[in-house]
C-alpha cells in the first residue's frame, strides 16, 4: 500500500523539487514524513523542523487574530473599519470591472470586517488579471509572489491602496489576497503594536511555535529551505536563498503572505483549530471561520482559485466531495510557495504539506492533489 512517504518519494526523486515534509493526523495517529533536501545542492538533508516560507496558509493566522480582537469587544464583524483604516473611509468603484480607473461610482456601503474576513471587499485578484483596477494592485502595491523587503511600510501601503479604486461594490464579488493585507494593518493599529508582535504574544507564544515569524534568526538558517520555481529546463530555480529576502522583519510584515514556519508549528496551529479554538479562540469563532460566507455565484466567479470550494475566514471550506480530497467542511488553504495546511472536524484529520517549489498557477499541482487524496483516505 503506497505510503505518505511513497508520494513525496515519488516527486523529489522525478527532480521536480529538492525536498519535502509532510504530516496527516487521523485522530491521534500522526504520520510524518521527512523527504529530500533543503537545496538543490544536496548541502544538507531535509529534516522534520526545517523551515519554510508558508505563504498564503498566513492568511488563516491573520484571521485568527481578528477573531481574537472581536473575542476581545475591539470591534464587532459588521462593524466598519474607518475607524481605525481612515483612508478607507470613503471608497470608490469602477463602474464595470473592465472600466478605466478613473470611470468610478461611490461605494455603496462602508467596509466592514466581515467584508474584509471573506475577501469580499472590493480589492483583490479576480479570474482576470487584465482589469485595469487589478493592474494597479501590481504595479503600486506590489502584489504577487511574497517580496517581503519590497514593500513599502503600512501607512505608506494604505495611502496607495486608498488611490486604487474597488473593482466590486463591498459586499458583492470574493476576490482573493488583498484583504488579508489589510487585515494585517488593522490588526496592528487596532492593538496598538505591530503585526508580528501581536502575533507572538497572543498566537505563537501561547501555542509553542518558536519557529514562526516574519524572518528567520541568524542562528536557525540552518535549517531554513531554499525557495524555488520551476526554470526553463524543467528543474527548480533558486528564487530566495536562506539568508534572503527573510533575513530581517519587513518593514510591511505581510498578513496575506508573510510568514516562515515549521510543520510542527503549523501542526500546534491547525490543532488548535480542530480542538474548537482554545486557548486562543472559542469554539463559536471557530465555527464562524470554518463556514462558508460565499453565494453560489461568488464561488462560481472565483473558479480560478477555490475550484468550487467555500470560502470562510482566511481559508478555503470544500462544500462538496467532487474530488477524491474534498471532503465537505474540510478548511484550509494553500500557499503559493508550494505549502498547504487543512483540518477536517468532521473526521478529526489534519494534513500539512511544506515544499520549496512556487505553484507555477493557482491550480495546485499533481503532489498536493495526490498529498490529499491520501490524508482523505
Amino acid at each position: 500500500m503506497t505510503g505518505l512517504r511513497d508520494i513525496l518519494e515519488r516527486h523529489v526523486s522525478g527532480g521536480s523539487l529538492p525536498g519535502a515534509v509532510a504530516l496527516v493526523a487521523r485522530g491521534d495517529e500522526v504520520e510524518v514524513a521527512v523527504v529530500g533536501s533543503a537545496d538543490t545542492e544536496g548541502s544538507a538533508p531535509m529534516v522534520r523542523d526545517s523551515l519554510f516560507r508558508v505563504a498564503s496558509i498566513t492568511k488563516i493566522v491573520t484571521a485568527v487574530a481578528v477573531m481574537m480582537l472581536v473575542e476581545d469587544g475591539r470591534f464587532a464583524l459588521i462593524d466598519p473599519v474607518a475607524p481605525w483604516l481612515p483612508e478607507l473611509a470613503s471608497p470608490v468603484v469602477v463602474r464595470t470591472p473592465s472600466s478605466p480607473v478613473d470611470d468610478v461610482v461611490p461605494a455603496e456601503h462602508a467596509i466592514t470586517v466581515a467584508d474584509l474576513l471573506t475577501f469580499r471587499a472590493g480589492w483583490g485578484f479576480p479570474s482576470d488579471f487584465s482589469l485595469p483596477a487589478v493592474g494597479l494592485l501590481f504595479s503600486e502595491l506590489k502584489q504577487g509572489p511574497p517580496n517581503p523587503q519590497l514593500i513599502a511600510a503600512p501607512d505608506e501601503w494604505m495611502a496607495t491602496l486608498a488611490k486604487i479604486p474597488l473593482l466590486h461594490q463591498p459586499g458583492e464579488a470574493w476576490l482573493y489576497h488583498t484583504c488579508s493585507d489589510v487585515l494585517g494593518v488593522l490588526i496592528a493599529r487596532v492593538a496598538g503594536c505591530s503585526l508580528p508582535e501581536f502575533l507572538a504574544e497572543r498566537i505563537f507564544e501561547p501555542l509553542g511555535m518558536a519557529d514562526t515569524g516574519f524572518a528567520v534568526p541568524h542562528g536557525s538558517r540552518g535549517r531554513f529551505t531554499g525557495c524555488y520555481r520551476t526554470g526553463p529546463q524543467g528543474g527548480p530555480e533558486l528564487i530566495d536563498a536562506p539568508d534572503g529576502q527573510w533575513s530581517g522583519v519587513p518593514a510591511f510584515p505581510s498578513g496575506a503572505g508573510g510568514l516562515v514556519s515549521s510543520l510542527d508549528d503549523l501542526y500546534a496551529f491547525t490543532r488548535m483549530l480542530l480542538d474548537g479554538g482554545g486557548p486562543l479562540l472559542s469554539a463559536d469563532s471557530v465555527q464562524r471561520m470554518t463556514t462558508d460566507w460565499l453565494t453560489p455565484a461568488q464561488r462560481a466567479g472565483a473558479e480560478l482559485f477555490l475550484e468550487g470550494q467555500g470560502w470562510g475566514f482566511g481559508g478555503s471550506v470544500d462544500v462538496a466531495p467532487v474530488d477524491p480530497w474534498n471532503v465537505p467542511g474540510r478548511y484550509g488553504w494553500v500557499g503559493g510557495t508550494g505549502t498547504a495546511a487543512h483540518v477536517t472536524p468532521s473526521t478529526g484529520a489534519v494534513s500539512i504539506l511544506l515544499t520549496q517549489l512556487e505553484l507555477s498557477s493557482p491550480t495546485p499541482p499533481a503532489l498536493m492533489r495526490e498529498f490529499w487524496t491520501y490524508a482523505a483516505s
